[in-house]
């Protein structure tokens, strides 16, 4: 099924960062929009056309949407045609998420509960493993719920009412609680999970600030004791959330301690640092305990002991080392080598790495994944679209100069069969424009002298990267897979 509607150039002046609900929002609305009778009357009409105009080039979305720009005889407006996707397409059989087995399942769901590209991106034994393992965590938790019923008799629970039922409703909320916490892991696994080898030190570091605020609920358990389950559900969420951040996060750090391959090895000593400081900090915290103090001090020690805590965690991020290039990394030595020929090695660039920013606080600002029609906002004719197009014919990314801010923007869109460095690619063009725009010059002629600027130093750029100690093998630039174009001959 297709539908069809026009552009009429300009574009509407406000532009939008491109985020994937917002995408496939506007995407629903569109097909709504012209999903009427009279629109399905002419599509046939519109199929007829399209062979006879020149179609520019393609917009792909997660979803299996496509969107087809056509430039009309007249050369003078756009038509954008919207088809679904078809799942017996060929189009579509390039799915990442592509499977026989699992084609009963809606793609929403695949996204959440698989890996991005499964199931090229795991080995053959992932799906077989886990549908295994799903019951086994299941009878496993079954058994918690049991014991947890006994352990709570054990300690006195339901021993004035002098009946069994009394351990078995106080387990039921004990387990209620650890089953409302379970959900934010649930969340951030399913929804987040693709962000962890990007930047695992940030995310470290936020599990222990979300931990933090979810030990705020289970004390103030003592001042509202009526409001236990509530209180220490919200704790259990907060905490639950906090350690669906820490354990990839930290799975990540291990996989860059194991330089030999003995990441097993690596981890079971870590257990045996982490087992000693917990027998070390239960030992001082039962002697905090048996220390007489009232509630405020109670408080105060936590508060002290919560924020020492903290530092030495930033501390300890601090100190890692990694010859991964991400993307703030990238923007450290990219900015480096625009300015001054040669990049920082990695003790420098990691240190001066900030591990609490968020990209889309740092200048200059980039946006990826921007669909066209945002690219060419701000009242252009429709040869915009050509002009970019052979600007960036030698490229696998399309970048525009977002003119309707008047801090430096720019919006990037990745075109099929980009790659990380495409993606480093992108940003290295971005802060040469940073640092050499001219406002009163024309921004195409600008754009267009960018990139043989870049040719002439990025392969030296590469080579210095090898030369200071970074795994240019393993550059850890995501390219966005909501939207991709595929350029067309114009």
């Amino acid at each position: 099924m297709s539908v069809s509607y026009t552009l009429q150039l300009p574009f509407p002046s406000r532009i939008f960062p491109s985020r994937r609900n917002s995408i496939d929002r506007r995407l629903v609305n569109l097909q709504i929009l012209h999903s009427s009778n009279e629109s399905e009357q002419h599509t046939e009409n519109d199929r007829n056309s399209r062979s006879q105009d020149q179609v520019i080039l393609v917009e792909r979305y997660g979803s299996g949407t496509i969107k087809r720009y056509v430039l009309e005889d007249d050369d003078l407006q756009i038509r954008a045609f919207l088809e679904k996707n078809d799942p017996t397409s060929k189009d579509s059989k390039g799915s990442h998420l592509s499977d026989p087995k699992l084609s009963w399942l809606p793609p929403i769901l695949k996204e959440f509960i698989l890996p991005a590209g499964f199931p090229g991106s795991v080995s053959d034994d992932y799906l077989q493993y886990m549908l295994l393992q799903f019951p086994t965590n299941v009878t496993g938790w079954i058994c918690h719920t049991i014991v947890t019923s006994s352990l709570l008799k054990a300690v006195g629970v339901g021993s004035f009412s002098g009946t069994s039922a009394a351990a078995a409703a106080a387990a039921i909320r004990w387990v209620s609680k650890d089953g409302i916490g379970a959900v934010g892991r649930l969340f951030i696994g399913g929804r987040f999970g693709n962000l962890f080898d990007d930047d695992p030190k940030q995310w470290r570091m936020y599990a222990d600030f979300i931990g933090s605020a979810g030990s705020i609920f289970d004390l103030t358990t003592q001042v509202y004791p009526a409001y236990f389950l509530p209180l220490a559900s919200l704790g259990n969420l907060a905490k639950a959330v906090a350690r669906g951040l820490k354990d990839p996060s930290f799975r990540v750090i291990q996989n860059h301690f194991a330089i030999s391959g003995n990441l097993g090895e690596v981890a079971a000593k870590e257990e045996v640092w982490e087992v000693t400081a917990q027998l070390l900090g239960l030992s001082l915290g039962i002697l905090i305990l048996d220390t007489p103090g009232s509630y405020p001090v109670l408080v105060s020690t936590w508060a002290c002991m919560r924020l020492f805590h903290l530092w030495l965690r930033y501390l300890s991020l601090s100190a890692l080392r990694f010859n991964m290039i991400n993307l703030k990394r990238a923007r450290i030595l990219v900015q480096s080598h625009v300015l001054h020929s040669r990049v920082p090695g990695c003790n420098d660039c990691n240190r001066d790495e900030n591990i609490l920013s968020w990209q889309r606080f740092i200048k200059p600002r980039i946006i990826f994944g921007v669909p066209v029609e945002e690219m060419l906002g701000g009242g252009r004719s429709v040869s915009t679209l050509k002009t970019l197009l052979r600007i960036y014919a030698r490229e696998k990314y399309v970048l525009m100069v977002n003119q309707q801010r008047k801090d430096f923007e720019v919006f990037v869109s990745f075109k099929a069969g980009a790659t990380s460095v495409s993606v480093l690619r992108s940003v290295w063009q971005t802060y040469w424009l940073h640092e050499n725009l001219n406002v009163s010059e024309d921004l195409f002629d600008q754009l267009a002298k960018s990139l043989p600027r870049m040719d002439e130093r990025f392969d030296e750029f590469i080579k210095q990267l090898d030369k200071s100690g970074w795994d240019i093998h393993q550059i850890n630039l995501r390219v966005p897979k909501e939207i991709s174009i595929d350029e067309c001959l114009v």
